[in-house]
């Protein structure tokens, strides 16, 4: 069973940016609320012993998040895919993450004709993820230049969907909650030899697993799913690094459900990583009213 979104007072029925580029499907409802660089191709050995034509077991599944930690930072790429009642909307993102740190920076790219910018224009919004908060800019309500912060504890999906985008490391903890894993067989993507498993999450284990910066997150998630089952797609290399993992989440929207396919894509690991964090003055304090 999928999980779908649990409906609550006071609280937003689809996550904000999700509900943007959803509006024509979607009730509208208020939310309240650096720098890359480096080359690598992802191929050198994770460690002593590692292994590139080693087949991980369905068990490494569990163990994604410790293998990117090892790994230490990667580039990324994400696409998350929306659709209901005929309405379908695809949001793209690029940019790099510090798994140690669990920091990281993406732009992501808005449909054309969302969010009120100009005919044949494409809003970036660019987004740093750190492990208590989620900080955006050039989003439509926040004024040009100002970033906009919000805590992702505070989100009832735990920021797995409110951006745009599941960020790595919150994409990576979730299958620690991995349940009937099946692997089946080996792939070649971006040029590497991988391995794809499919299961279940159960989002309760996922939450009581997951390391410590992570589990306010995946608890609230827990809390605004009304199921607690997330299915997904997962592909290791040999070294037990998460090259590629796809969860669908299901929710209740207006006119039925909403179901969303959130991808997150590592490659190039071990290029260096800089996030710079917006100063005070920067940061706006007002709500952002979603159209």
């Amino acid at each position: 069973m999928a999980v779908r979104w649990q409906r609550r007072c006071g609280a937003a029925a689809a996550p904000a940016l999700v509900a943007a580029l959803l509006a024509a499907a979607l009730t509208p409802l208020t939310a309240g609320c650096a720098a890359l660089g480096g080359t690598a191709d992802g191929r050198s050995p994770g460690g002593p012993g590692a292994s590139r034509d080693a087949r991980p077991a369905p068990d490494a599944v569990r163990r994604a998040a410790e293998a990117l930690v090892r790994a230490g930072t990667s580039r990324v790429r994400t696409s998350m895919e929306m659709a209901s009642g005929g309405t379908r909307v695809v949001v793209q993102g690029a940019g790099s993450f510090d798994y140690a740190r669990g920091t990281g920076r993406l732009v992501v790219s808005l449909p054309r004709g969302t969010s009120g910018e100009r005919p044949g224009e494409r809003r970036p919004v660019v987004e740093l993820l750190t492990p208590r908060a989620l900080y955006m800019k050039n989003r439509e309500g926040v004024p040009p230049g100002k970033w906009v912060r919000v805590p992702t504890a505070t989100l009832p999906d735990g920021n797995l969907v409110s951006g745009g985008a599941t960020d790595p490391v919150s994409a990576a903890e979730l299958l620690r909650g991995a349940r009937t894993v099946r692997r089946l067989g080996a792939t070649d993507l971006d040029g590497t030899r991988v391995w794809h498993f499919r299961g279940t999450v159960d989002v309760r284990a996922a939450a009581d697993a997951a390391s410590p910066s992570v589990r306010r997150r995946l608890t609230a998630a827990e809390k605004g799913f009304s199921g607690h089952t997330i299915p997904f797609d997962a592909y290791l290399d040999g070294q037990g690094r998460l090259r590629k993992v796809r969860h669908r989440f299901t929710f209740a929207g207006e006119r039925g459900d909403v179901t969303v396919l959130s991808t997150t894509r590592a490659h190039g690991f071990g290029v260096p990583v800089r996030v710079t964090m917006p100063e005070d003055r920067d940061i706006y304090a007002g709500a952002i009213a979603v159209p």
